[in-house]
């Protein structure tokens, strides 16, 4: 399992006083206030402050103190580790868990390989990559994360079983 978490990207400097802005990659932006630290890349920076434009968060860091540190920072990934990630309620996983999961029907014939969680407003959505048939790329199929498809999800044996209707494939 993945050891640390990635809960948004930096994409631009805010204002001339070091903010950053944050596009969040947590359905819960709310979380960047209950932290008190936070990894960029992989230096530890402390939270000063924490405010929100629209869908965006606002992230002072402790240290960074104009504009042009906060550009220096552009493109950085922010990174909580598992100890200090949020409790899961039933049924909720990390994308970090999700991806690469083996995907199976119901009677455990392999489909293909989650490759990436899309998340809108209703439901997740996974996309699942099938395996290369005779040296055949095959194009990936959508499914929703919904308890009507999404049957059985084993992260310790990294499988995940699916029932699908007609045309879904």
């Amino acid at each position: 399992m993945v050891e640390r978490l990635k809960l948004g990207q930096i994409v631009n400097a805010v204002g001339l006083k070091g903010e950053t802005r944050v596009y969040p990659y947590t359905d819960y932006k709310e979380r960047f206030q209950e932290l008190s630290w936070l990894y960029v890349q992989d230096q530890v920076y402390e939270i000063q402050r924490v405010r929100y434009m629209g869908q965006m968060v606002i992230i002072k860091f402790q240290g960074v103190e104009d504009r042009n540190e906060a550009e220096r920072l552009k493109g950085s990934f922010l990174y909580v580790d598992r100890e200090n990630a949020r409790k899961l309620g039933e049924d909720e996983y990390f994308i970090a868990d999700l991806v690469g999961l083996l995907v199976t029907d119901l009677q455990g014939n392999p489909l293909g390989t989650l490759s990436w969680v899309y998340q809108n407003g209703a439901q997740d959505v996974y996309e699942v990559t099938p395996p290369d048939e005779e040296g055949k790329k095959q194009n990936p199929f959508l499914i929703p994360a919904v308890g009507e498809f999404i049957k059985e999800v084993d992260l310790q044996n990294r499988r995940m079983k699916v029932a699908l209707i007609e045309g879904m494939r």
